[in-house]
Order: structure tokens, then sequence, then C-alpha cells
């Protein structure tokens, strides 16, 4: 008769005695749990008639896209995930800017980016001006001193502010001697001051100067005649400068063969004289004339 053992049973008899194997791990792990419950769900979802393809692996978390799906700067991400690298806030389908392959939200792009005005210090948008090595508003790019903006004769720079140029010369170019005006151009320098070519001319007559040549008198400039009037050397005869021997008499000055008698004309000789209404005569016209 055959008979038949039991050789599980005896397997593990024999077996008893030796020390038993730890069990195996599964090979799929723990941490692949939720990938198994979510295959689930997709194949559960399949079966409904929800198509639950993969759009893809999110930029930002590097995990399946499924639903809805962002695509931007050549990449797809989360709805959620597409957020500026700065503030993250959620982009959603507000306009963005990118920056080094990143998406800013545009506060945030144009307040790290975009140029800001000297004036304000306000993001620039659209146009802007380039000036002293600094940004502006069109608008805000005006004379420091009277607020208008520039025309075709542009701007002067002085400690790095912008005049116009009516504003900029009054302020800070040097003043004519003679009509306190600002120079632009030529000038004259005499007397330790600078003039207007225009300007430098006889403080009486108002004439310019022969060959350049002027007379100083308390740091004014005159002609010969104007500055011996000043001074008092004008000979009341000719009217003519005294630059030698003078005769004084009456209060004025003479040349010695302009003072002569009022009436014969004849030269006074030795200064001596009579004066009737501020006139000199001698001797003998004085006697017919008023004795």
């Amino acid at each position: 008769m055959l008979q038949l053992n039991d050789t599980s049973q005896t397997s593990n008899e024999a077996d008893s005695s030796k020390p038993q194997k730890p069990p195996k791990k599964p090979s799929t792990g723990q941490n692949n749990q939720l990938d198994s419950m979510l295959g689930s769900l997709q194949c559960d979802m399949n079966k409904q008639g929800i198509n639950t393809t993969t759009k893809g692996l999110c930029s930002a978390c590097n995990k399946p896209i499924v639903g809805q799906v962002v695509t931007a700067l050549g990449k797809v991400w989360h709805s959620e995930h597409f957020t500026c690298n700065y503030c993250n806030q959620e982009l959603g389908t507000n306009d963005f800017f990118e920056r080094d392959g990143q998406p800013y939200c545009e506060t945030d792009y144009h307040s790290i980016f975009s140029p800001h005005c000297a004036y304000c210090n306000m993001s620039i948008l659209n146009k802007c001006v380039t000036a002293l090595d600094k940004t502006w508003h069109p608008e805000h790019f005006f004379c420091t001193q009277c607020g208008q903006q520039f025309d075709e004769e542009g701007f002067h720079e002085r400690d790095g502010k912008p005049y116009c140029q009516e504003d900029y010369f009054e302020l800070f170019a040097p003043k004519c001697a003679g009509c306190n005006r600002p120079i632009t151009k030529y000038y004259i320098l005499a007397l330790n001051n600078k003039w207007h070519p225009d300007c430098f001319i006889c403080m009486d007559c108002r004439q310019p100067f022969k060959e350049g040549s002027f007379f100083d008198h308390d740091g004014q400039p005159y002609c010969e005649i104007h500055y011996h009037a000043r001074r008092g050397s004008l000979c009341s005869g000719c009217h003519k400068p005294i630059s030698g021997c003078c005769i004084t008499a009456m209060f004025k000055k003479f040349h010695p063969e302009h003072f002569v008698c009022f009436f014969c004309l004849k030269q006074l000789n030795k200064g001596t004289f009579k004066e009737h209404n501020e006139k000199p005569y001698c001797d003998g016209c004085f006697e017919k004339l008023f004795s």
C-alpha cells in the first residue's frame, strides 16, 4: 500500500531548530503607496469615462499634472504652483513678466527690474529720459529752479541737478559790472571785473573807447575828457585835459595860455585879473566896462 506523508509538516519540524530569515520587504515600498492609490483612482475614473491622462510634470514640484494645467515659459505647472518668483502670489491667468526664466507679477517685476525715476523714485513703465547718469519720467525731468520742462535749448547741469538756460545763467554765470546781467559768451576783463563788450564804455558819455584806451576813476572806466572832468583837471578855457602847468582861479583850472581876459582875450600875465560874474578881465577892460 502506498502511504502519503505530510511533507510540509516534516519540513517545518526539521527546520524548526534553524534561525528563521526576516520577511522580505515589499518591492514597492511605503513611499509608493500613494502612487498605487492614485493609480487605482485613475483606473476607476477611466472606467467612468473621465480622462485622467497626465499632462506632464509640474516645473515647480516635479509631480504629474492631472486636471488644470498652466503652460508658460516653455514649461507646464500646477495652477497653484505657477507663482511670482518674488512674492509667491499665484499668477493664474494674470499677466506676468519673465526674467532669467522665472515668472514675476507685474508689481514686483517693475519694482525690481524697471528703471526708477530720479525725481519720484517710482518705476518707469513707458517712456524714459536718461540724463545726468540717471533715469526720469519725461514729465519729471524739469528745471530745478523754475519747474519748467526743457525746450530745444536743452539744459545745463550744476551739482547733479538740471537747470534751464535762463535760470542757470541767472544763478551761476558771472555778472557784468556794467549792467549786472549774466555774461553768457564773450566778455572783457578790466578793473578787476568782467564786462559785456557793449557795456564797457565811458560811464559819462556812454561811448566806447577808441583803441581800447580808458581811464580809471573810482573803479569805473572813463574816456580821457570825462576822466579829467571828474578829477577837475579840464581846462575851463579849451575844455581839454591839463597835463602840465595850470592856473587855478575862480575855483577852476586853466592852461596858462587859456587864462585870458573875457573881453579882449589877452592872456592874463602873472595871474592878475578882476572877476565879474565868474569871468576874468584884465584891469583895463574891467575899468572900461564896470567902473
